[in-house]
C-alpha cells in the first residue's frame, strides 16, 4: 500500500512505516545468518571460516546494492512527496534499466577479480577452495541481489514498507529450507549454502520487480505519458546514489582490510571473528533499516516542504536506535558466549575466545553508531551529500589507520578497538553537520524557490 508520510502524527506515521522495515531486516539477517549457522553447526569449523573469509568481499557487492537502494529511494521519495507522479514513474523505469546494466557489468568484474581479492585478504590455504566456491556463486547471482534491493527501496520511498517485507519472509524461509536440503540431504557443503541463496534471491527479485511494475501502472495523475528512460532523473539519482554507494563501500573496504589482518591469525581466529561479525552486522543492519525509514520520511516531507516534521522524525529515529542498540549491547556484553553458540558448536577454544573478545569491546558502542546513522539519514534525505561523505570517510580513515597501529601494540584486540574509536569520531562529525543546520538552510531555499513557481530540479 502506498502511504503519504507528509500527513498525520509524526511518531505514529514513523512507527507504522518503520516496523515492516524492521521486520524485513530481521528476516534478511536470518536469511544471511542461516549460511553461517548451518556452516558451523552442520558442516565444520573450516566451512564456517570459509563463509566468513568471503564475507567482506560479498559485502563490497552488497554495498553497491544498499547504496543504490538508499540513493534511488531519496529521489523517488522527494518526487512522491511533491506529488509529481509522472516523474515517479519515469524514475522507476530509469532505475530498473540502469540496474540491469550495472548488475551485468559488476557481475563480470566480480567473477574476473574474485581470486585476486581472496588472495589479497590472505585467505588461509585450508579454506581457500571452499571460500572461492561460495564467492563465485554469490557473485553470479549479484544482479538479483541488486534488483531486489532497489525495488525494496522504491517501495519504501512510496511509503509501502509492507510489500517487500512479505517477499522477504517468503525468501528467508525458502533460503533456510534450501540450505538444509542442499547441506544435509544432497551433501553439497559450502557450495550448497551459496546455491540456496542464489535461487531464493533470484525468485524474490523477479517477483518484487513484477509487483513494482504493476504498482506503477496504478499510479496515475492524468499527466502525459512517462518516458521509459530519463537522463535528467538518472543524473539526480546518481548525485545521491553514488555517495551512498561510496559510503557503504568505504565501510566494506574497511572490513576487507580488517579481514586481511584477521586472516593472518589462522582459521580458528577467522571462525570466531566470522561468528562475532555476523552478530555485529545484525545490529548495524537493523539500525540502518530504521535509518532508511528516517531518510524516506525526511525526503518525502522535504518534497512537501514540511521541514519541521523532518526534525521530529529524527527525534523518533533516535528513540528507535536506542530501543535497538541498548538491549543488544547488554545481550552481547553479558551473554556473548551464548550468542556465539548460535553459530559455533564443535569449535576450538581460540574461536570462542576471539568472538567473545570482539563483542565485549565493540558492543558497548552500538548506540554511538546508531546516532550517527540517524543523523546521516537526514543529511541524505536532504541531499546534503558533502557532509554525509565527510563523516563516512572519517570513520573509514580512522578505523583502517588504527587497526594497523593498534594491532602492533595490542595484537588482535587492537583491531577490535579500531571499530568503536572510528565510530565515535564519525558520530561527532555527523552531529556537527546536522546541528550546524546547513542542510536545513538549503532545504528552505529550495522550498522558497519551488513556491515561487520554479522547478528547482529541471
Amino acid at each position: 500500500m502506498i502511504r503519504d508520510l507528509t500527513q498525520g502524527k509524526v511518531s505514529g506515521v514513523m512507527w507504522r512505516y518503520a516496523l515492516p522495515m524492521l521486520g524485513s531486516v530481521v528476516f534478511q539477517q536470518l536469511y544471511n545468518m542461516a549460511d553461517t549457522v548451518i556452516a558451523g553447526k552442520c558442516i565444520d569449523e573450516n566451512a564456517l571460516a570459509a563463509v566468513g573469509a568471503s564475507f567482506p568481499i560479498t559485502m563490497l557487492f552488497m554495498a553497491v546494492a544498499l547504496g543504490c537502494n538508499l540513493g534511488c529511494s531519496v529521489i523517488v521519495s522527494r518526487l512522491f512527496g511533491a506529488r509529481r507522479y509522472r516523474e515517479v514513474r519515469e524514475s522507476v523505469s530509469t532505475i530498473l534499466i540502469a540496474v540491469g546494466v550495472l548488475g551485468v557489468v559488476l557481475t563480470g568484474i566480480g567473477l574476473a577479480s574474485a581470486t585476486s581479492l581472496m588472495r589479497l585478504v590472505q585467505t588461509p590455504g585450508d579454506i581457500f577452495a571452499d571460500a572461492m566456491r561460495y564467492l563465485y556463486i554469490y557473485i553470479g547471482g549479484f544482479l538479483f541481489v541488486l534488483l531486489y534491493n532497489v525495488c525494496n527501496g522504491i517501495f519504501s520511498a512510496l511509503g509501502d514498507s509492507r510489500t517487500p517485507f512479505y517477499f522477504l519472509i517468503a525468501s528467508s524461509l525458502g533460503n533456510i529450507g534450501l540450505d538444509l536440503l542442499f547441506v544435509l540431504v544432497f551433501r553439497m557443503g559450502v557450495a550448497g549454502l551459496a546455491w540456496a541463496t542464489f535461487l531464493t534471491q533470484s525468485v524474490a527479485a523477479a517477483l518484487c520487480a513484477v509487483a513494482l511494475l504493476i504498482r506503477m501502472r496504478k499510479l496515475r495523475d492524468g499527466s502525459e505519458r512517462a518516458k521509459a528512460f530519463s537522463l535528467r532523473l538518472l543524473g539526480q539519482m546518481c548525485t545521491v546514489a553514488i555517495p551512498s554507494v561510496l559510503q557503504q563501500s568505504f565501510i566494506s573496504v574497511g572490513n576487507l582490510v580488517i579481514q586481511g589482518l584477521v586472516n593472518g591469525y589462522g582459521s580458528s581466529v577467522v571462525a570466531g571473528y566470522t561468528a562475532a561479525v555476523k552478530l555485529n552486522t545484525f545490529v548495524l543492519t537493523t539500525v540502518t533499516a530504521m535509518a532508511g525509514a528516517v531518510s524516506g520520511f525526511a525526503a518525502q516531507n522535504m518534497g512537501a516542504h514540511q521541514l519541521t516534521r523532518v526534525k521530529r522524525g529524527l527525534n523518533v529515529g533516535l528513540g528507535m536506535a536506542a530501543m535497538i542498540c541498548v538491549p543488544m549491547s547488554l545481550i552481547y556484553a553479558f551473554c556473548r558466549k551464548g550468542a556465539l553458540g548460535l553459530f559455533m558448536d564443535q569449535v576450538s577454544d581460540a574461536a570462542i575466545a576471539t568472538g567473545s573478545r570482539f563483542l565485549l569491546i565493540v558492543s558497548p558502542f552500538y548506540l554511538v553508531i546508531g546516532c550517527k546513522l540517524m543523523y546521516d539519514a537526514v543529511l541524505r534525505g536532504a541531499e546534503s551529500m558533502t557532509a554525509f561523505m565527510i563523516a563516512t570517510f572519517a570513520d573509514l580513515a580512522v578505523r583502517v589507520a588504527l587497526c594497523f597501529v593498534l594491532n602492533r601494540v595490542l595484537g588482535v584486540d587492537g583491531i577490535w578497538w579500531s571499530w568503536p574509536i572510528g565510530w565515535s569520531v564519525a558520530t561527532v562529525l555527523s552531529a556537527i553537520f546536522y546541528y550546524g543546520g546547513g542542510w536545513y538552510k538549503s532545504a528552505r531555499a529550495r522550498a522558497r524557490f519551488a513556491q515561487a513557481g520554479y522547478d528547482d530540479r529541471a
